[in-house]
C-alpha cells in the first residue's frame, strides 16, 4: 500500500530532545520534512505565516506543553478554535505526568499526551510506537499532494 510522506513539527525548547528526537524520527521512510520551532509563540507564528495554504500545514505537531513565551497548553487553544489548524493532530510530548495537565491537554483536544521517556532505548521505542501509528496506521488530513 503507498503511504504519502509526512511532515512534521516538533515544538521543542530543550535543544537536547530536539537532537534526539529528530535524530530517531529521521531514520523513517514515512517522513518528508521536520520543522523545528522552539517555543509556542514561533509555532503559532510559522503556522499563521502559511495559515491560507493548507498544503505547507504541517500532517502532525509534537508538542512540549512547558515552553517559553507560550505553552502548549496556549498553543493547544489557539490552534483548535482555528478552522484553518483544528484539524492538524497535535501530539502533546512532554515529561509531566501531572493528572491535571493530562486532562487540560485533552479537554483542549490534544489528540495524544505521550511521557518522554528518560532513557534512550524507551525514547526510541516511544518514537517508534508514534511512527508505527501516526505514520503508518491512520489516515491524516492534508491537502498536500506527494
Amino acid at each position: 500500500m503507498y503511504r504519502r510522506k509526512l511532515s512534521i513539527m516538533i515544538a521543542e525548547d530543550d535543544l537536547a530532545d530536539i537532537n534526539l528526537i529528530q535524530s530517531l524520527l529521521e531514520k523513517s521512510p514515512y517522513l518528508e520534512k521536520i520543522e523545528i520551532v522552539r517555543n509556542g509563540q514561533e509555532l503559532m507564528d510559522n503556522l499563521n505565516l502559511k495559515k491560507y495554504d493548507s498544503s505547507l500545514h504541517p500532517d502532525l505537531i509534537l508538542l512540549d506543553l512547558n515552553m517559553p513565551k507560550k505553552n502548549g497548553r496556549q498553543v493547544l487553544s489557539e490552534m483548535k478554535i482555528d478552522p484553518q489548524f483544528k484539524k492538524i493532530p497535535v501530539i502533546v510530548f512532554t515529561s509531566s505526568g501531572d493528572e491535571k495537565d493530562i486532562l487540560d491537554c485533552y479537554t483542549l483536544h490534544a489528540n495524544s499526551y505521550i511521557r518522554k521517556p528518560i532513557d534512550l532505548n524507551d525514547m526510541n521505542d516511544t518514537l517508534q510506537y508514534i511512527e508505527d501509528y501516526w505514520f503508518k496506521t491512520v489516515s491524516l488530513p492534508s491537502d498536500r499532494m506527494n
